[in-house]
């Protein structure tokens, strides 16, 4: 088996044509010649289509290489998150949520419970969602969570669920594939908000489910087939030329992330320090048996709100944005949006691609420029 970076440069590339692009071009395309039944791979533009077809395939061979699964991909990250959510639960049914994960969450709780579908929360550290999981159809973890950044025991909680038939998707959009592979930690859905760190560029909405039960996906299928939630062909090109670079930004991006966090450890004023790759951090030792790199964000708490939102201005190389897992550095105070339990301080710090003496330097200059604020 080839390694993940010639996988991530290769995956889902259509066999070698003369005279043919590698990658080809998007199509567009409302609908398809199609005389007769309607028995070929496309016939209607909200059903399929080649470019996502490609994309797909490459998703699926980074999810889970060497298995067969079946990848979806949809125009967002909360559109795989509905589809995944909505497709497997009704009227009666049981789900298990985090109550510190992704800030919609709170939403889908809403919309779950409207449908006459029982929601229970529970925080991901310490395998919480467990004391809670009892007659549950579905168990839904985010590891590491966002924007805490606590980790579960995939393995431990899959194990438990499935002893019980409950079913469990992760959302590893945090981590991307190369980090963490929650079908191989034996999860029967893995969904991401592609937006970030799978795509990279900050430049489009995209969003993919992956699994291997035929039955669990045609539900998923069926629901993107029903609301429409599709990627258009630009999008899913764009993604899937991003793939390409997808193991090399990892790579900086984690060895960024470290050293920034390395850099904050004990400094003045910083406190709350987190990030799954600090041997101290609480989350390292179950990050470290279950993810191959512990990803590009860290999250600590300044002193105030406007000591927080100083120094994200006194920042040069690090944009104040609201998205992570780009190739350029990004921040926030994570508290402006309300509904994240977290200080007035707090900050979400996704590292990117610049040098890292650099992204380090600008970090500490920024704290010692606002240290008196």
């Amino acid at each position: 088996m080839v390694g993940e970076g010639t996988r991530a440069v290769r995956a889902g590339l259509p066999e070698p044509v003369k005279h043919e692009p590698t990658l080809p071009g998007p199509v567009f395309a409302a609908h398809f010649h199609l005389p007769g039944d309607p028995t070929g791979p496309y016939a209607y533009g909200r059903d399929e289509n080649p470019t996502w077809t490609h994309l797909e395939r490459a998703v699926g061979e980074l999810e889970a290489p060497g298995r067969k699964v079946e990848t979806l991909v949809f125009a967002s990250g909360m559109a795989a998150i509905s589809a995944a959510l909505f497709s497997q639960v009704g009227a009666g049914d049981i789900v298990v949520l985090p109550n510190d994960g992704y800030q919609v969450l709170p939403l889908v709780r809403e919309q779950l419970t409207a449908y006459g579908v029982e929601v229970r929360t529970a925080p991901t550290a310490g395998n919480a969602q467990l004391d809670v999981l009892e007659g549950a159809k579905l168990l839904w973890i985010e590891t590491p969570s966002n924007p805490g950044l606590d980790v579960c025991d995939v393995r431990a909680m899959v194990t438990a669920a499935h002893a019980q038939g409950t079913l469990v998707a992760v959302d590893n959009t945090l981590s991307t594939p190369l980090g963490q592979r929650p079908l191989e930690l034996g999860a029967d859905l893995s969904v991401a908000s592609d937006t970030k760190g799978l795509t990279g560029h900050g430049d489009i909405l995209i969003g993919h489910v992956t699994g291997s039960d035929p039955q669990l996906m045609a539900a998923v299928r069926r629901w993107r087939k029903i609301v429409g939630a599709i990627p258009g062909p630009m999008e899913a090109w764009l993604a899937h030329r991003s793939l390409a670079t997808l193991h090399l930004r990892n790579d900086r991006q984690t060895a960024n992330a470290l050293a920034v966090a390395e850099a904050l450890r004990g400094h003045n004023g910083v406190s709350g320090l987190r990030y799954p790759g600090l041997p101290d951090d609480p989350s390292h030792k179950i990050a470290s048996e279950q993810m191959r790199r512990y990803g590009s964000v860290l999250s600590f708490t300044l002193p105030s709100r406007a000591r927080a939102e100083a120094f994200l201005r006194s920042l040069s190389l690090v944009e104040d944005a609201t998205s992570f897992g780009g190739v350029r550095s990004t921040a926030e105070r994570r508290g402006r949006w309300g509904g994240d339990a977290v200080p007035e301080g707090f900050i979400r710090f996704s590292a990117g691609a610049e040098d890292t003496d650099d992204l380090v330097a600008d970090v500490l200059r920024a704290l010692s420029d606002t240290a008196g604020d």
